[in-house]
């Protein structure tokens, strides 16, 4: 009660035609400021089951980030059922995909008290013939009055065979509030790389700055600088 904490997971294997379950339920008492990072690297022919559950108390804040950047079969559930007053929720995640990977991000979040927020927010960038799904649904209760709550995706196809299922979905009860939800899919702005390669900056530079740019939009959302500094110098190679 009244903490403020981070915690970082980071998941990964050398393993071939595993299956990883791995069940999380985060407590966060009243008045905690509560952030936690999420790594996933599962490499190609593995599968890695996600689930995650809040409890959040009165006045207590929860930030999630998650980084997908596996080349396996990934599902993660994400789920929040918001009973107390005053929550802040705020999930985030980044799908960097290759080859033949598949990601889903599956994500339920239930307003049931008043003047709490919820804030889902994820990027894709997705290559080669990888899948994303996002699929959130935020349900807003009559009881809870004078809540926000947002979904956003954005994805950038890098391939032909790249694809993405996007479904933001809200279920809003009551007119006391702010919502939205959105989705976007697209490629790299031709344009901007074109005004980028006349101001002499070569080809795949000017790829790798729009890409780092779209990215980076997940990377800005972490609040705690220790966290920011480990996603920012993390290698697979130091865990495997």
């Amino acid at each position: 009660k009244g903490a403020k904490a981070s915690l970082i997971e980071v998941f990964t294997n050398t393993s071939k035609n595993s299956a990883y379950s791995v069940n999380r339920e985060f407590h966060i008492e009243e008045d905690t400021d509560f952030e936690y990072a999420k790594v996933q690297d599962i490499n190609e022919e593995n599968t890695f089951l996600y689930n995650a559950i809040f409890k959040q108390e009165a006045n207590s804040k929860c930030k999630v980030s998650n980084f997908e950047l596996g080349t396996g079969l990934i599902v993660n559930s994400y789920e929040n059922s918001i009973d107390n007053k005053n929550i802040d929720y705020n999930l985030n995640g980044l799908v960097k995909s290759k080859d033949s990977s598949n990601t889903a991000n599956l994500i339920k979040t239930v307003h049931n008290n008043e003047s709490s927020i919820s804030d889902i927010n994820y990027k894709h960038s997705l290559k080669d013939n990888s899948k994303a799904v996002f699929k959130a649904k935020s349900i807003v209760n009559k009881k809870a009055l004078y809540s926000k709550a947002f979904q956003n995706s954005n994805t950038i196809l890098l391939s032909n065979d790249a694809t993405i299922f996007a479904q933001p979905h809200l279920e809003i009860l009551i007119d006391e509030l702010e919502a939205s939800h959105g989705a976007t899919t697209g490629t790299l702005d031709k344009d901007q790389l074109l005004y980028l390669e006349s101001r002499g900056i070569s080809k795949d530079k000017a790829y790798d700055m729009l890409l780092n740019a779209f990215e980076g939009q997940i990377y800005d959302n972490i609040s705690d600088e220790l966290i920011k500094e480990f996603i920012d110098s993390y290698e697979r190679d130091r865990y495997v």
